[in-house]
């Protein structure tokens, strides 16, 4: 055997060896970096909860820049990587996205780019004005104040909903309704729509035929009786009342159509020279209901007037007491001395207007 072949013979098992080393460092090298892939994807990359408001036309810098800047990722490195794996950069979608600890990279890039906002609990009570509305409700969602109050002013989608624009408040019932943040002032109307016809099911429309109203008589009449009192236990009563002055024919004389027709419900006595105002409203001068609900009504209030309590009030007065419930009274002559002993405490306590 030469001395080259001994050579070649000594070098196979070095190099065999440094291989071995090789194949080893990389194996080494690619398990770390799958593992380090596997925490930017798996891993939890939250610190607190956070809801975010992607808007129309955000970019994903934007995105990125809310939560560096309001410090919700453990690592934002991983974020960007999943997210640009995950081609989330080019599509980008407006919501209102809820970010919750225990999310890892991967879910998040998930819910963002598919869209899967969290709803929102969308709540609006005690409303006088379609202002007060618009106001409380673009709170919640993306349509802003002026559109949802537009709604009010397009004759051509109130009647495609099948009301007047004197009546189309009576479609939109105070509660607490889930809608996604990128909810439209059209999309809000047409859910209200289909909320107004849910709430008005066989039974509801049965009860306001046996006391010869249509569902937004019904609700016409409510929004009085809620303005005339903040007493659970008296709802039912005051319906009763103006229903046994529906049935004679008699002037409803309701204070608070008054103040709807003055156009200030902050009113805290009505003197002469308001019951004189000119208006459809003013039921101290028109016979049966106004053109249309004075407010926004609450379920509780539509329903005592549907199960209204049998009596034979026709008059009522408020007591003199600052208790806000009211004196009942069948007979004019016991009304007049409610009034009297009202009238006397308005003026012990300086209450002029």
């Amino acid at each position: 055997m030469t001395i080259d072949q001994k050579n070649k013979i000594m070098m196979f098992p070095k190099i065999g060896k440094f291989i071995i080393i090789f194949f080893s460092i990389a194996f080494i090298v690619a398990g770390v970096r799958a593992y380090q892939l596997y925490r930017y994807v798996f891993e939890e990359n939250i610190k607190n909860e956070y809801v975010l408001i992607s808007p129309e036309n955000a970019t994903y810098g934007q995105v990125t820049d809310s939560l560096i800047t309001n410090d919700i990722l453990i690592s934002v490195k991983a974020f960007k990587w999943v997210a640009k794996k995950k081609n989330y950069p080019m599509t980008i979608k407006p919501g209102r996205y809820l970010f919750e600890k225990g999310m890892n990279s991967n879910e998040i890039v998930n819910m963002l780019r598919g869209g899967l906002q969290k709803p929102v609990d969308v709540t609006f009570n005690n409303v006088h004005f379609k202002e007060d509305l618009a106001g409380k409700v673009s709170k919640y969602i993306q349509a802003d104040s002026l559109s949802i109050l537009n709604l009010f002013y397009d004759a051509e989608k109130i009647k495609e909903y099948g009301f007047s624009p004197e009546t189309f408040r009576a479609m939109f019932i105070p509660n607490t309704y889930e809608f996604y943040w990128t909810t439209s002032a059209d999309e809000f109307a047409d859910r209200m729509k289909q909320e107004y016809e849910r709430f008005w099911n066989e039974e509801r429309r049965a009860k306001a035929a046996e006391i010869n109203l249509t569902p937004v008589e019904v609700i016409t009449l409510a929004s009085i009786v809620q303005s005339e009192t903040s007493k659970k236990e008296e709802l039912p009563v005051i319906a009763g009342l103006y229903i046994n002055r529906l049935k004679r024919g008699q002037l409803l004389q309701a204070d608070p159509t008054v103040k709807y027709a003055v156009g200030d419900f902050s009113l805290k006595r009505i003197l002469n020279r308001h019951l004189e105002i000119e208006s459809p409203y003013n039921t101290y001068k028109y016979v049966g209901l106004p053109p249309g609900p004075i407010n926004f009504p609450e379920t509780a209030t539509i329903d005592a007037v549907l199960n209204y309590e049998k009596h034979n009030y026709i008059y009522m007065c408020a007591k003199p007491d600052f208790s806000g419930y009211h004196n009942f009274s069948a007979t004019l002559a016991q009304h007049n001395r409610n009034a009297a002993a009202y009238r006397a405490f308005l003026n012990a306590n300086k209450i002029y207007q």
